[in-house]
């Protein structure tokens, strides 16, 4: 059954809607070739319009139609995992969308948000969802960097220095309360998030793929806290809030708890392997001309605003590309529209700027709201 909350058709081009269409109501388990696609596509009858679909199906090339039916399969994987959490986690789909949207364009997380909003369960469901290897650092101003990426222990019986790995060397990680850390040890994720290595004593050693930073912080409790640089703060892909839920949810909550956690019975539905083709699968979303010049209008108009002190950089340049495309795959489109620009410009690119109201809330947002306002959104084909 097509839905049309998980994948929006738009108005955009009907040949690609229609292909997009075939590609999701034929996808099953059961085929993996795309001849084997073809042979169900040639049986398919949908909506009483299948000859009309069937021909626009049959126009396009071999390469569009196999990237067609990828990105369906991987939209429906990213549902399951969704689901999956949504076991654990009542509501927040949004939140989850754009979390996993930096998960495959390689980047990290910043949550902000207050005590007890679900940022830990959040980051626990996802590692358990996809069979990934969790690891959590509580940050106090005690800690040290060697206590984040490990360090060499002299073994005296062997005469020899032994590297004692840190819990860096997981999938997902969880750094809580970043910002209760000294710079000197916040710096330690630098390498972590940026080369995916880390070097201790001159020595490289690579990070397990994949690997996902989910830092969190306390947005109103800053006494005893060492604001994160904003060298530090760039390498965040998104910036992200839970936030409160609302009646319904919260009564669900209660439901769902009141005898055990959820947690403990959450079973994998996907493995990390998974998740590396799902990263590689978001570097071949299209990306039409008339989009990315959209994309660079933005990002030179935060750099030209009288309101801000710093814009953003190419790294938020990159970094935004790689999660509107991570965005639209996970709607189900191997193409990014306007709309995936303009959804995700406040969580890619609200950490990046700094405003001369740096002290007001809000004064961020609203300052790329008013961006995304002036600039006329392009209506040219999104398409191929």
């Amino acid at each position: 059954m097509w839905n049309k909350t998980a994948f929006p058709m738009g108005n955009v081009n009907k040949k690609a809607d229609c292909l997009r269409m075939v590609c999701l109501c034929c996808f099953d388990e059961s085929f993996f070739s795309f001849q084997g696609h073809c042979d169900k596509i040639n049986k398919t009858r949908l909506f009483g319009e299948n000859e009309r679909i069937l021909q626009a199906a049959k126009k396009g090339t071999v390469t569009d139609m196999e990237l067609q039916i990828q990105v369906a399969q991987a939209a429906k994987k990213i549902m399951e995992i969704q689901n999956n959490v949504s076991k654990v986690i009542v509501g927040k789909e949004a939140v989850f969308r754009k979390l996993m949207a930096a998960f495959l364009a390689g980047g990290n997380v910043l949550l902000e948000d207050m005590p007890g909003t679900g940022k830990t369960k959040l980051a626990r469901a996802l590692a358990a969802s996809i069979d990934a290897e969790f690891g959590r650092i509580q940050f106090t101003p005690d800690l040290l960097p060697s206590d984040v990426t490990g360090l060499n222990i002299y073994r005296q019986d062997q005469g020899v220095f032994e590297f004692t790995a840190g819990p860096v060397f997981c999938n997902i990680l969880l750094a809580d309360e970043i910002n209760r850390a000294t710079p000197r040890t916040q710096s330690g994720l630098l390498e972590c998030m940026e080369e995916r290595q880390v070097t201790v004593d001159g020595v490289s050693r690579r990070m397990k793929a994949p690997f996902f930073l989910i830092a969190t912080q306390n947005p109103v409790e800053t006494a005893g806290t060492y604001p994160l640089p904003e060298a530090q703060i760039d390498r965040f892909a998104m910036q992200l809030s839970m936030g409160y839920p609302t009646m319904e949810e919260e009564l669900a909550i209660i439901d769902r708890y009141k005898s055990d956690d959820p947690l403990a019975q959450l079973e994998p539905v996907c493995t990390c392997e998974d998740i590396l083709q799902l990263q590689e699968l978001c570097r071949r979303i299209y990306v039409s001309d008339s989009v990315k010049k959209y994309l660079v209008q933005i990002i030179q108009a935060t750099r030209e605003h009288d309101g801000l002190a710093m814009g953003v950089n190419p790294r938020g340049t990159l970094s935004y590309l790689h999660c509107v495309q991570a965005y639209a795959m996970i709607q189900g489109r191997e193409y990014v529209t306007p709309d995936d620009v303009k959804e995700l410009c406040v969580p890619v690119l609200g950490h990046r700027i700094i405003s001369y109201r740096a002290g007001q809330s809000g004064s961020t947002k609203e300052i790329l709201q008013g961006i995304l306002e002036q600039i006329p959104a392009p209506t040219e084909e999104w398409t191929r």
